[in-house]
């Protein structure tokens, strides 16, 4: 298992500098130290980093499909079934025939899953603060600018190789 000194993208000397000037590699090693301490702070709770994105995407969106919640919160649908099947056990969503097309469930938030993304969201919060602590709130607004920038550019395809 990756411990977070496993996932240090830089141990000074003993890191060859191609390595340290591979963005990729930063962000990978970055992004499971993050990932790391979101799941281990969402634990006690018995939640999951899915259960926030698609509780988040009923709040925000209203109720949905299967389809629809898969495509606005990008997770893969054959994953979706397991977290709707906790989310529904929680009694955080409830689903029902949606009454324009008998043949589909609509996935609708609760009350009571409200207060479970509140709960969730205020967790995921202090991680955000505990991951970005060494830096000012100027820089932390930059980060997320500069990476949704560089996100944007590669799911446009900018990043692509070129065709041979």
């Amino acid at each position: 298992m990756d411990t977070s000194d496993d996932l240090r993208f830089d141990r000074g000397d003993g890191t060859p500098g191609r390595l340290r000037r591979q963005l990729s590699r930063l962000l990978g090693m970055t992004s499971a130290q993050a990932s790391r301490v979101a799941s281990e702070a969402l634990a006690p709770l018995g939640a999951h980093k899915a259960h926030f994105v698609v509780l988040a995407v009923l709040a925000e969106g209203g109720p949905a499909s299967q389809s629809e919640i898969a495509d606005r919160a990008r997770i893969y649908r054959s994953d979706l079934v397991a977290v709707l099947n906790e989310l529904a056990e929680g009694g955080w969503i409830v689903r029902a025939p949606d009454p324009a097309d008998k043949r589909r469930n609509t996935i609708t938030i609760t009350d009571r899953g409200r207060g479970r993304l509140a709960e969730i969201e205020a967790v995921l919060d202090d991680v955000n603060d505990r991951v970005m602590a060494p830096l000012s709130e100027a820089e932390r607004a930059q980060l997320f600018s500069l990476l949704g920038r560089v996100n944007a550019h590669l799911a446009s395809g900018g990043g692509a190789s070129p065709a041979p």
